[in-house]
């Protein structure tokens, strides 16, 4: 690869794992925010609960190769170029939801841990992180649910700057990740 990088878009990979990571985050909310629509000790409240934890260790176990992706490929130029004040957010907020992808999990992993539960991944429970601990389970149960609603605000926040860099600045900020031409 060439320093001077010019190609307007993200390669195939970064785009197929940026919208593969925005369904499984999706999937996460969408299954914890159902789960309460189902009686305590129901089959479908379980099942909600189960598809939760197992898509968030997926996003947990994706979001390394797509830091993989991120490093080892140049970023495409947004043209016109941000302002600096406008990149630096960017990048803070691009930060910001990279810990989200890998400590939200981390934490739930702990969580269930700590109350003694099984960590259900794709038919496999993973080992607990720690032993059976539920004063610190509940502890880390708040952080947790803090870091959802975060999580919710700095969502909402990165798809309204793209669609805003769309529609109102014209810069093709969006277009970088969009897939297809």
């Amino acid at each position: 690869m060439s320093p001077t990088f010019s190609a307007a878009r993200y390669n195939t990979a970064s785009i197929a794992m940026h919208w593969l990571m925005v369904l499984l985050i999706a999937g996460v909310y969408a299954c914890i925010e159902l789960h309460d629509m189902y009686p305590r000790g129901s089959d479908p409240r379980a099942a909600m609960k189960s598809w939760h934890f197992t898509l968030g260790l997926t996003v947990f176990a994706l979001v390394w190769l797509r830091l993989v992706l991120r490093l080892a490929r140049p970023v495409p130029p947004i043209e016109p170029p941000l302002p600096a004040w406008q990149h630096m957010l960017s990048g803070v907020v691009h930060l910001a939801l990279y810990a989200l992808m890998i400590g939200m999990p981390v934490v739930g992993w702990l969580i269930l841990s700590g109350e003694g539960k099984p960590i259900p991944f794709w038919g496999l429970d993973l080992p607990a992180l720690m032993a059976k601990n539920k004063e610190l389970a509940e502890t880390l149960e708040e952080f947790h649910e803090i870091g959802g609603e975060v999580g919710y605000y700095l969502i909402g926040l990165h798809a309204l700057a793209a669609l805003g860099h769309h529609y109102l600045i014209k810069d093709n900020t969006l277009l970088r990740m969009l897939p297809g031409r």
